[in-house]
């Protein structure tokens, strides 16, 4: 199912399942939430650990979501590698 979450820079099938089965299916959905409490909730839920670039990615979603106009160089993932 190919949603609206797939506007957003990187966002491809396998974040976009992970965002639904988080409860986010649009992206204004997305406005306000915590990406560090995204990625342990996923984590938690898949009883496992995920690699750390989800969080960067959720990271991103989060500042697409937040702001109208976006930076060039904050629309790729691994700009948010550290937390600015």
């Amino acid at each position: 199912m190919k949603t609206e979450l797939r506007k957003i820079p990187y966002v491809g099938e396998a974040t976009e399942k992970a965002l639904i089965s988080l409860g986010y299916t649009t992206i204004a959905a997305l406005k306000g939430q915590n990406p560090e409490e995204m990625y342990e909730r996923e984590m938690r839920m898949k009883g496992c650990h995920i690699d750390k670039c989800q969080l960067y990615m959720y990271r991103l979603v989060v500042y697409y979501a937040e702001n109208k106009n976006h930076e060039l160089e904050k629309l790729k993932w691994w700009y948010w590698k550290n937390e600015k």
